[in-house]
């Protein structure tokens, strides 16, 4: 449940139903982020975990929350992290996600650092490593599949050229993503005014 969307509860406006989803907000992060091991899989298991299991989000909302995050800039896991939590609680669920998401990998962190030499040089860690990897692609994939499927739920030629057109600027071209992230914006800008300009037309 958003906070747009929860903000008639009266639960979430006194100070005993604030502490108690802060508190939830951080203990869901940091769970999330202490199992998710790169910035793209901690969005699917965000995913997973806000919709499907605690039922915070709906499908078309986690997905809006997906594309604010890849546009914006800073480390995905902070990002998500930040916007899931003022979607929320506010400011405040905002600084307890953010907490939550940093605590795991800080911890690991200062342990690696400490432990760098013997950690480096072992290859349990090295074939642990390559093994995750193989889970991140997976995550990632999962990731696309359902960004497509709920993108092309009403039409399928337009979104599947913008997404053939960007793919195709970030593998040929040197430039910017924020220029394709620009790019995108205006294509979506332009289809609104010509979807509603049709709606005019037809009324």
């Amino acid at each position: 449940m958003s906070a747009a969307a929860g903000g008639g509860d009266g639960g979430l406006r006194s100070t005993k139903g604030l502490i108690g989803r802060l508190s939830a907000l951080f203990l869901a992060t940091f769970s999330i982020s202490a199992t998710a091991n790169s910035g793209y899989a901690i969005i699917a298991v965000m995913r997973d975990d806000f919709v499907n299991k605690r039922k915070w989000f709906t499908e078309e909302e986690m997905n809006d929350y997906i594309a604010i995050v890849q546009s914006c800039p800073g480390p995905m896991a902070v990002t998500s992290s930040m916007i899931v939590g003022y979607q929320s609680a506010g400011f405040l669920g905002s600084l307890a996600a953010v907490l939550g998401a940093i605590t795991p990998p800080f911890a690991v962190m200062v342990l690696v650092t400490v432990f760098y030499q013997a950690i480096v040089s072992n290859p349990f860690v090295t074939v642990f490593m390559q093994g995750m990897q193989m889970g991140v692609v997976a995550m990632l994939l999962d990731i696309c599949i359902g960004l497509f499927r709920d993108a092309t739920k009403k039409s399928l030629a337009y979104p599947l050229l913008i997404m053939i057109l960007s793919f195709l600027y970030v593998r040929l071209t040197g430039c910017s993503i924020m220029w394709l992230a620009i790019g995108c914006v205006v294509a979506g800008v332009v289809k609104a005014l010509l979807v509603g300009k049709k709606v005019e037309q037809n009324d």
